[in-house]
């Protein structure tokens, strides 16, 4: 930001407004209901305000990369914010704004303030935001403009951007720079390979938005997977889905199959065999697969918005900023964790969500885990719990993650996380009945080593009949686990495995109707499964999700490494 002005305006716009403030980050997608503009995070302070018309003061978004799609879709029907604002660097919605005004004419002013500012506005009452200036209570300060595009592009670059490629990769490179500028890119990176999150069907926008690029002959360039749906593609028909729901979601998915993205429909595309080597460009978007491919793969991706991610798909160029580079892998915040005696699996997510918490806008590094020995599925557990609860794009664990030897930087602050915190987290994350009518797996979507561990937890036994215990998963796994017995064992003590789509986007009636409270081994799920779902969702490990599925119950009481 200018050192002359403490309000910068990233998308410029006017807008007034009552002003609703909150010091904690929120995620649009799970945490915002696109129907009526109320936060829906059962963990937010901001739980049941109603953001509509109103100037949204928030340090940064978090969480899921598909907030950019709630914000458009919000947007379009005449729900969103009057204006976003922000202290600190913000992408998904940021983007969501500018393709509400690059694509369908809708401005959504967007404003970064130096933390004075920032404070001083959160503490109005109202604000009125010009071109200019930001008024709000008796004080106005003036708007530094939005950056300027100083991009060294290429030829190509510059070809695309004159429309050498058609309508489609040209409004592709215009939002690419117009992003590149916000994030204070010099140049732009060739990327290998793109994971696409924006088929995941969070309203009629994602769909408007798809169409469009679709009907302007968009292509992607480089290979692309797709994330998890919102319907399994081949069977919400007989499923019960309404046509009003699968029918618009099958539209999305199939508009991205057009524009040559490969049908992968999986929240965890580093299970496939395409996934990348350590030091490979890619764009994912998706924030636990991000987070999980810097991380434990060492692979350079920022955490690409929805929209974004197609954008650079088709042009295969991104952004040469934030995590692709060196100097910003680093550490910026040093965790010691109190580590319990003989841990179990439920320790990871649970970790995760914490150091989230701990570091909402910084990388960290974990210290005092490598003991434990965590398996890539732990570390998959501890890095979707943490992009739930933190908007970096990817963490360090001291002795296991490949980039964690020299991971911390010199000004970076200590931060400590006790048993007490622990079992604090445990508790907040555990309230509820102790009946359980429904077990979640697969959030984000199993690997073929989870689905083993399953059915020999199972050991054969039947699920209790008042329960339902149902496993997502990649179509990938589900072809191995069906080629090596695990799927006819699941079968066999009743456990449902369904492809396509995920927890975060399963609804009625595939999400059994009649549920009031949720076992889940998730830590992903257990923070957002309240809003979506609007039932309880009880954290536990692996065992304690068998335990609910053969008895129906779940007793309260910490896990054996906090008593």
């Amino acid at each position: 930001m200018d050192a002359y002005f403490s309000a910068h305006a990233v998308l410029a716009g006017r807008a007034s407004g009552p002003v609703l403030a909150s010091n904690e980050a929120l995620s649009f997608w799970g945490g915002v209901d696109p129907a009526n503009g109320r936060v829906i995070d059962v963990h937010h302070p901001l739980h049941g305000a109603c953001l509509t018309g109103a100037i949204l003061t928030i340090p940064s978004s978090r969480g899921s990369c598909s907030g950019s799609g709630v914000l458009l879709d919000l947007a379009l029907s005449g729900r969103a914010p009057a204006a976003l604002v922000f202290s600190q660097a913000e992408d998904v919605l940021t983007l969501g704004a500018l393709i509400a005004a690059e694509l369908f004419g809708k401005p959504l002013p967007v404003l970064r303030l130096a933390p004075d500012a920032f404070a001083a506005l959160a503490r109005a009452k109202s604000a009125r935001i010009s071109e200019t200036a930001i008024e709000a209570d008796g004080f106005s300060l003036p708007l530094a403009p939005p950056a300027a595009a100083l991009l060294d592009l290429t030829e190509t670059d510059r070809a695309m951007l004159d429309g050498r490629d058609g309508p489609a990769v040209q409004q592709a490179m215009r939002i690419i720079c117009a992003m590149a500028a916000q994030q204070g890119a010099q140049r732009l990176v060739d990327i290998s390979q793109g994971h696409i999150d924006g088929c995941i069907y969070a309203g009629p926008a994602n769909l408007t938005f798809a169409a469009k690029m679709a009907e302007m002959g968009a292509r992607v360039r480089v290979p692309t997977t797709m994330n998890a749906i919102s319907i399994d593609h081949a069977h919400w028909r007989e499923q019960g889905v309404p046509p009003s729901f699968g029918t618009p979601a099958a539209r999305l998915a199939d508009a991205y199959v057009s524009m040559g993205c490969q049908p992968t429909f999986t929240c965890s595309p580093y299970l496939l065999d395409s996934a990348p080597a350590a030091g490979e460009a890619i764009a994912w978007a998706e924030s636990n697969a991000v987070i999980f491919a810097n991380s434990v793969l060492g692979a350079r991706t920022a955490k690409h918005p929805d929209f974004l991610d197609l954008c650079i798909a088709i042009t295969g160029r991104a952004p040469l900023s934030g995590v692709y580079l060196d100097q910003h892998r680093r550490a910026r915040r040093i965790i010691d964790i109190e580590l319990p005696d003989e841990v179990d699996d439920a320790f990871w997510p649970l970790i995760g969500y914490l150091a989230g918490r701990a570091a909402p806008q910084r990388i960290p590094l974990l210290r005092r885990l490598a003991k434990a020995g965590p398996s890539r599925d732990d570390l998959k557990a501890l890095c979707a719990a943490f992009g739930t609860t933190s908007a970096a794009p990817m963490l360090h664990v001291e002795g296991v993650t490949p980039e964690a030897g020299n991971a911390a930087a010199d000004d970076a602050d200590h931060a400590v996380i006790t048993r007490t915190d622990m079992a604090a987290a445990w508790q907040r994350l555990n309230d509820g009945p102790e009946q359980v009518e429904l077990v979640a797996i697969g959030s984000p979507h199993a690997s073929l080593g989870e689905c083993r561990t399953l059915a020999d937890a199972l050991g054969g036994r039947r699920r209790l009949a008042d329960v339902a215990v149902i496993v997502t998963a990649g179509q990938q796994v589900i072809r191995e686990a069906q080629g090596d017995g695990t799927l006819a064992r699941l079968q066999e003590s009743g456990v449902q495995v369904l492809p396509d789509l995920c927890w975060c986007s399963i609804s009625e009636p595939v999400f059994p109707a009649r549920t009031r409270a949720v076992m889940t081994n998730s830590g992903k799920y257990a923070h957002y499964g309240p809003g979506l779902s609007g039932r309880v969702v009880r954290l536990g490990s692996l065992a304690d999700c068998v335990t609910a599925a053969l008895t129906g119950h779940a007793p309260h009481r910490l896990p054996h490494w906090l008593s």
